[in-house]
């Protein structure tokens, strides 16, 4: 995308892209000053929409930004969302998990997702606003995390042995309006698929690539989360 001339912005709020965000336009906003959204040692992802509906306003042509959440990476969870998102309790406030009774932990937990589920909304309802450009999102954890169960906390066993609870994740996409008709995608089709259909990270790239209209040759639709669901997908160069 970068090399199409698409702008990609990263922001960061995590512990850094491990170079993969060399040749972007990066914004480290993980040590920002806001007091209502940082402590003075970290900030809550909240950070990462701060002048972003301006961002995507400003830009001229196609715009990807990509927004590296802490997200509910342990073992600090309670660390992980604003003191009013504190709903489910007992919590487990603490990094020592093995203290914490498993309905803390759980809590805890809970917690940090009902956060990231309200920075999601709040992002939707800014792309919402937005009218200079057709918006959508699409969101993926990139693991899970283990809260005891067969006494394993955190994540990080190999993949071959790792339980359900580490490799079972979120995704979400959500398209505009107008995205939607200018693509031509049947959005009850793309209900009946996230409804029925299995899938993984390797859908995330040729997802984007046939929403930005990328033409080459390493786009397989059978991994396009919208390609049955399009009138018009992009052609399988990889057979040509």
């Amino acid at each position: 995308m970068n090399r199409t001339g698409i702008t990609v912005y990263w922001r960061e709020n995590q512990a850094g892209c491990k170079g993969v965000c060399d040749s972007f336009l990066v914004e480290n906003l993980s040590s920002e000053s806001d007091p209502s959204l940082c402590n003075g040692e970290r900030c809550f992802d909240g950070i990462l929409l701060r002048g972003i509906k301006e961002k995507i306003e400003f830009a001229r042509g196609d715009v990807l930004i990509v927004l590296h959440m802490l997200g509910n990476h342990g073992p600090a969870y309670y660390q992980r969302y604003p003191e009013e998102f504190r709903r489910f309790t007992p919590t487990c406030d603490t990094t020592d998990l093995d203290s914490c009774s498993r309905v803390a932990l759980i809590n805890t937990y809970d917690n940090a997702i009902l956060y990231t589920d309200h920075v999601l909304a709040k992002l939707i309802a800014d792309l919402k606003g937005i009218t200079t450009h057709d918006t959508g999102m699409l969101y993926v954890s990139d693991h899970g995390e283990s809260l005891g169960e067969k006494n394993l906390y955190l994540h990080g066993i190999p993949h071959v042995f790792a339980p359900r609870e580490q490799t079972h994740v979120p995704m979400i996409m959500w398209l505009s309006p107008d995205f939607m008709a200018d693509q031509q995608l049947d959005g009850a089709c793309l209900d009946r698929l996230a409804s029925t259909q299995a899938v993984s990270h390797d859908y995330l790239i040729h997802t984007l690539l046939q929403l930005f209209d990328i033409q080459t040759m390493s786009y397989e639709p059978a991994l396009d989360l919208t390609a049955t669901c399009t009138a018009q997908p992009l052609q399988d160069l990889s057979q040509i």
